[in-house]
């Protein structure tokens, strides 16, 4: 039987294995890194992030967050104006190998291009809400999402569909990941994370902002298609596995379901968030 406290949950995939090196002359490499092989920043307030877009996207919207680049001898026609802004900005940059990115990135998934960036600040959910502006809008609660190719996928959904933050619980230990960044493919740098809370203060300071929130279910819920949905919203997202703590769901204003036709369980969580995001946005935009 399916317990209805459960939400839309996926299995965590294993993450790709790094490419092996080719037989012959080992290629130049870069500089020693601490991060090196590891995947992990060299300081604990930058982010490796890798992937085009991912890195691209930085450079867009704020290009004193870059701190080091490497990539391909193959990239280097396609990432010119970030080239010469590196130049002008005096931001170390390196032609590598393919298989010293690898190494760089812990992935082949790397895209020619891998980058050490600053990190930027996750604000409070106070301090956030008082540079909010009015009008409609929709936030995400990720009670206990941790995957982050999931996380990623959630990012690139809700870029696309305009919302306006992501609200972490006050000691979730989900952060940006390199992993996360990539699958996003510049949904990263499009949405706010903030951090809640307890969560009691985070739904008075919520409801006061005038949003009302939103349980996603597996089952059990209202009907996510024909329940009137407010112009101030917030999604509230459990674990893939454990699903939604239920004291939380009970705490809700509402409580959703999507529904199917049954032959599987539920969608995974970020297939959800895709459909919940629409639904919301489909509805503001109709009036």
């Amino acid at each position: 039987m399916n317990d209805p406290w459960k939400s839309h949950r996926s299995p965590r995939p294993a993450e790709p294995r790094g490419g092996s090196r080719p037989a012959g002359p080992r290629p130049p490499r870069p500089p020693r890194d601490p991060a090196e092989g590891g995947g992990a920043p060299p300081r604990g307030e930058e982010l490796r992030l890798y992937g085009r877009n991912a890195v691209l996207a930085v450079f867009k919207r704020r290009p004193a967050a870059l701190r080091k680049l490497y990539l391909s001898e193959a990239m280097i026609p396609k990432l010119q104006p970030l080239l010469k802004w590196c130049v002008a900005h005096r931001v170390g940059y390196r032609v590598v190998e393919p298989g010293d990115l690898d190494k760089l990135a812990a992935s082949q998934h790397h895209e020619g291009v891998v980058a050490d960036v600053q990190r930027e600040p996750i604000p409070a959910l106070a301090d956030w809400l008082t540079i909010l502006r009015p009008g409609p809008k929709l936030l995400l609660w990720l009670d206990g999402v941790g995957n982050p190719h999931n996380f990623g996928a959630i990012l690139r959904s809700a870029a696309h569909f305009g919302v306006s933050a992501i609200l972490l619980p006050e000691h979730s230990p989900l952060a940006l990941s390199g992993a996360a960044a990539r699958v996003a493919e510049g949904g990263a740098e499009a949405v706010a994370l903030v951090r809640l809370p307890k969560a009691a203060q985070a739904d008075e300071l919520l409801h006061d902002a005038g949003f009302v929130l939103a349980a996603t279910l597996v089952d059990g819920g209202q009907d996510l298609f024909t329940t009137r949905l407010p112009s101030r919203l917030v999604y509230v997202l459990g674990a893939e596995g454990e699903g939604m703590d239920r004291g939380l769901a009970e705490a809700c204003d509402l409580r959703l379901s999507i529904p199917g036709s049954g032959a599987v369980e539920s969608l995974n969580v970020a297939s959800a968030t895709a459909v919940l995001l629409a639904s919301w946005r489909a509805r503001v935009q109709a009036g």
